[in-house]
């Protein structure tokens, strides 16, 4: 309930935080998701430069807009698995990645991995979080994924 998606095309934009101040802060780098990954995993250290640095005279203006949630289709499953909680995430992640890696194959069109994400979640068993049932999740969600794409 607490988080917001913006549309930045410019893919500068990393990340923001609004505080109880009504301050923001934003984490800003090249459109590289290498530098948000490598802060994840370095957390609370930074770790080497992985890419190039961020000129910000060149990037120039930056845009935000409000998504919409039928043409990001994928956007509004993720946020259904982020209220069904449990291991929904991990289905519609692990049903993505296939999906993705089926496109960029050319076995499916690119709006075909909305559809095969949704009917991953829609057929995929929903449990509490551990690290078996997560690792199953993502398992079974990959399979049920592959399943749905042989029938194309």
């Amino acid at each position: 309930d607490n988080i917001e998606v913006y549309i930045h095309r410019q893919s500068i934009v990393h990340s923001m935080v609004e505080f109880c101040d009504g301050s923001v802060i934003a984490q800003l780098g090249v459109p590289d998701m290498r530098l948000p990954i490598s802060y994840a995993i370095n957390y609370p250290k930074r770790g080497a430069l992985v890419c190039d640095r961020l000129n910000l005279f060149e990037a120039g203006t930056l845009t935000f807009a409000k998504p919409d949630y039928d043409t990001f289709k994928c956007l509004s499953l993720a946020v259904k698995a982020v209220k069904e909680g449990g291991v929904m995430p991990t289905v519609m992640n692990g049903a993505n990645e296939v999906a993705v890696d089926a496109f960029l194959k050319r076995k499916i069109s690119f709006l075909n991995i909305a559809q095969i994400v949704e009917e991953t979640m829609n057929r995929a068993e929903n449990c509490p979080v551990s690290v078996d049932a997560i690792l199953n999740a993502d398992a079974n969600s990959r399979e049920i994924a592959r399943n749905i794409i042989a029938t194309f």
